[in-house]
């Protein structure tokens, strides 16, 4: 039974809208869901991407390296190029907060509130994978899944925490160059694709939203450095939660003024005037995207600048080098398995048993619980050094000695995604299994048999 649009929820908007454009607003909240993808740049050039993808495809305006999938049945999530890593699916509009927030190579760049990971994975690509990226986000069951997707996304500068805002903002104070806030909100952009979204809204959720953004904004402010950027985004369309919490942030925090955003098709301004008493006119320089009239579920974006002036270099951290005898285990697979070191030049560290390469700086992690340092290399057993599945998704098929590489439609690889091996003579040890020369995963060759070697979390693939 289909869900019906909180009548509360369509009264406001009505009230909002002129008459034609509400009904076209309301309208598209009853149709279609778009499906987007984005190319991992740091894989793979968008050029290339296009020759190789199986689907049609019709570029994001506000994205370079997004798509909108022509074919509603297409199955993206599926192929063995998603699991490869070359691309994220991902909504079109929810693609606009990385793009608009810019982080540049080599910046300390930090994403609030980063689970799953779609927007966390957009900035380190448009990072370059250089300079420091934190993903933040309290709830444990979600870091699991972002860290999952930094597995496939072969992004190495990164630091995944888990902690509440202040926390952070306590800790390390203004270091970041841009801050990045996907704030937790009542969610009317997932009315389209989510029966719970219309089940669970009400007026009194959309006021709390609106007090917990206010908090976590008001944190976020506390860790962009002198002359930085912080960009505020919901997918929600409520002024309370946008409009609403921008003009108290401004009254508060007068070192901050929004920035103009580019224009592109069908982008919206902010809308001032739906306060009452009405807001600064400076919230016109926020950005609405709405479903009727752009590719996508929708989303409010608003880009603010920290006035310059004195900027303190961060503390550094301090983390011990790994032990000796990590080290010289991880050296002797490398010398084994590989042709290259994707750590080469790094700081090592263990972690209980697990050891990473570390990003190359780092700011004081006393007291903040840290989910990732970095890229995870692997497990250190008692005689040996077992790879981590994020270790081959950072390799291509030049990189490791022993390789199997198929294409997209082979059957092996859904054998492999099933954790079933086959027959396969040749050199006993670790192989690195790939897709048109892309890591996909380990796999072991013991005695003439492929035994894949792949997280449980994968076995879900089913290239059907």
């Amino acid at each position: 039974m289909t869900v019906p649009l909180p009548q509360a929820f369509v009264h406001r908007m009505q009230a909002l809208l002129p008459p034609e454009e509400a009904q076209a607003f309301l309208r598209a909240l009853r149709g279609r869901p778009y499906v987007g993808l984005r190319v991992n740049t740091l894989k793979i050039a968008v050029e290339d991407f296009l020759r190789l993808a199986p689907w049609p495809l019709t570029p994001v305006p506000w994205c370079p390296e997004g798509f909108v999938l022509e074919d509603p049945a297409a199955r993206p999530g599926t192929h063995p190029y998603h699991a490869a890593g070359l691309f994220y699916i991902q909504d079109p509009t929810a693609m606009a907060p990385a793009a608009l927030l810019d982080p540049q190579p080599g910046e300390w760049v930090l994403d609030l509130a980063a689970a799953p990971g779609g927007k966390t994975t957009h900035l380190a690509a448009r990072m370059q994978d250089r300079g420091l990226l934190v993903a933040n986000d309290v709830q444990p069951r979600r870091l699991r899944e972002l860290n999952h997707n930094l597995d496939r996304w072969a992004a190495t500068q990164v630091l995944v925490t888990q902690a509440l805002p202040g926390r952070l903002a306590r800790a390390w104070g203004a270091i970041f160059h841009r801050v990045l806030v996907d704030a937790p909100c009542s969610g009317e952009g997932m009315f389209r694709k989510d029966p719970q979204a219309r089940r669970t809204w009400s007026p009194n959720l959309v006021a709390r939203c609106a007090r917990m953004q206010t908090g976590i904004l008001k944190a976020a402010a506390r860790l962009v450095r002198p002359g930085g950027f912080l960009l505020y985004s919901t997918c929600t369309f409520a002024v309370e939660e946008n409009e609403g919490v921008l003009a108290r942030f401004l009254e508060e925090h007068p070192d901050f003024t929004l920035v103009p955003l580019p224009e592109h098709p069908g982008f919206d301004h902010g809308h001032p005037e739906w306060l009452r008493p009405s807001g600064p006119e400076a919230l016109r320089h926020a950005v609405r995207l709405w479903p009727h009239r752009v590719p996508g579920e929708g989303h409010f974006l608003a880009l603010l600048r920290r006035e310059p002036g004195v900027v303190e270099a961060p503390s550094p951290g301090r983390l011990p080098e790994a032990p000796a005898r990590a080290r010289r285990l991880y050296q002797a697979f490398v010398e084994a398995t590989l042709t290259r070191d994707p750590a080469a030049g790094r700081r090592l560290y263990l972690q209980g048993n697990r050891l990473y390469a570390l990003p190359q700086d780092l700011p004081p992690t006393t007291g903040i619980s840290i989910a990732r340092w970095g890229l995870p290399l692997g497990q250190v057993k008692k005689d040996r050094f077992e790879p981590e599945h994020a270790l081959a998704l950072t390799l291509r098929r030049g990189d490791a000695q022993r390789v199997l590489d198929f294409p997209p439609e082979d059957p092996r690889l859904r054998r492999f995604f099933a954790g079933e091996g086959w027959p396969d003579p040749g050199p006993e040890g670790w192989v690195l299994i790939t897709v048109q020369g892309y890591g996909l995963g380990w796999a072991r060759r013991v005695q003439g048999r492929i035994k894949p070697r792949i997280p449980a979390w994968l076995h879900r693939w089913s290239g059907t």
